[in-house]
């Protein structure tokens, strides 16, 4: 009578504790669109129809049929929340993945209906299939989840296979009390039926670190998603920059890159070359822009190879390009000027020409007055030559 009396405390203390988890995650899933929180859910109203069904199962004491008929929708109720809540899992570890499809969970769910129907008639025999069953598959999905601890928190793995270890215990202790009556003495007869009657306390401790286990695997994988969004943000918004400072046509930086080479080159000093590509409105008038383009790109080509990668090469606007290479001489500079003047000259389709200026920066000199002698330097040598 005792234990009789502490399953049903337990149990109905299971339910309140079963509805408010069922409340939590039902608004979990209505403001979080996430399949694992949905199929969450959905378990633990299952869960909760079937602690439903045990406690009128003891308050009404249906006749056979009934009864029959209470037994069966609750193993199909704990095998719909043990289904659901690792469709859940498996959603969680890979987005958009399924366990099983729908009507594979309805006819799984249906299956165990009919087989306890047929094949468990008493509540031992209940005990033993479904808390069996439903361990079973805990353990498994708490393995592969701790198998899978890069994605998935461990505390939602450890949370499955507590509650799992705690239905395998309880389904040995309902077999245990399907043995004949002398298998046990009367101490150890007792003890068994004691823990029958209050398991449901201990299934509540291991449901709500399932439960929380769910929570803390749910905001792990939002917060995951949050800084890979943050990444692909930062990465957009450095591709976006990096673009904004080149040159699309030629790859060269454009003007904007100037400013942080003339603070690099601040104590250092520099040698500035303003390049003018000469007749290149010819080019583009008698043979067309394509090969105007083509010869912009040629010319590029041309500075980067004749000046060293870390000097700052930009194509200033239109047909004017710029090179700031620190720390190098005038006379260096001219050199390497003259060298990719005679690369130019020979060519299989059109020689290019070009006029450029060349002055020194200073060591902390003012580096605009420098671009600007530069850019005069360039119109004399243009001059010069028309």
């Amino acid at each position: 009578m005792t234990s009789a009396l502490l399953y049903r405390w337990s149990t109905a203390a299971q339910l309140v504790s079963v509805l408010m988890i069922g409340l939590f995650y039902l608004t979990l899933a209505r403001s979080i669109k996430r399949a694992e929180v949905v199929w969450w859910a959905q378990g633990w109203w299952f869960n909760f129809a079937a602690m439903t069904l045990t406690l009128v199962y003891w308050v009404a004491s249906p006749p056979a049929l009934g009864a029959l008929v209470l037994r069966s929708l609750y193993v199909g109720g704990k095998m719909a929340f043990a289904l659901l809540l690792v469709q859940g899992a498996w959603a969680l570890r890979r987005a958009g993945a399924q366990w099983l499809s729908r009507k594979q969970l309805a006819f799984v769910i249906c299956a165990s209906v009919v087989f306890a129907a047929v094949f468990l008639p008493g509540i031992n025999l209940i005990g033993v299939g479904a808390q069996g069953t439903m361990g079973a598959l805990f353990i498994w999905c708490g393995v592969l989840l701790l198998r899978d601890r890069k994605t998935v928190p461990a505390w939602l793995a450890l949370g499955f296979l507590a509650r799992g270890s705690f239905a395998i215990v309880e389904s040995v202790a309902y077999a245990a009390s399907i043995l004949p009556g002398d298998t046990f003495s009367p101490e150890r007869s007792a003890g068994l039926a004691l823990f029958l009657g209050a398991h449901s306390s201990l299934d509540l401790a291991a449901e709500w670190l399932l439960a929380l286990g769910g929570v803390l695997a749910i905001t792990h994988r939002g917060q995951e998603e949050l800084q890979a969004t943050n990444d692909n943000l930062l990465a957009a918004h450095e591709e976006l920059r990096r673009l904004a400072d080149r040159d699309p046509l030629t790859g060269l930086a454009n003007r904007r890159a100037l400013p942080e080479s003339f603070r690099t080159n601040f104590e250092t000093g520099a040698a500035i070359a303003f390049f003018d590509l000469d007749d290149f409105k010819a080019i583009n008038d008698t043979i067309g822009h394509i090969a105007g383009d083509a010869c912009l790109n040629r010319f590029a080509d041309a500075l980067r190879s004749s000046f060293r990668p870390g000097d700052t090469i930009v194509r200033y606007a239109g047909d004017e390009f710029v090179v700031v290479a620190g720390g190098m001489s005038i006379d260096m500079a001219h050199t390497r000027v003259a060298r990719m003047r005679e690369t130019l000259s020979v060519a299989d389709d059109v020689a290019l020409e070009f006029s450029v200026g060349v002055v020194a920066l200073e060591k902390r000199g003012d580096a605009d007055a420098a671009l600007r002698a530069a850019d005069d330097a360039m119109y004399l040598a243009k001059t010069a030559v028309v």
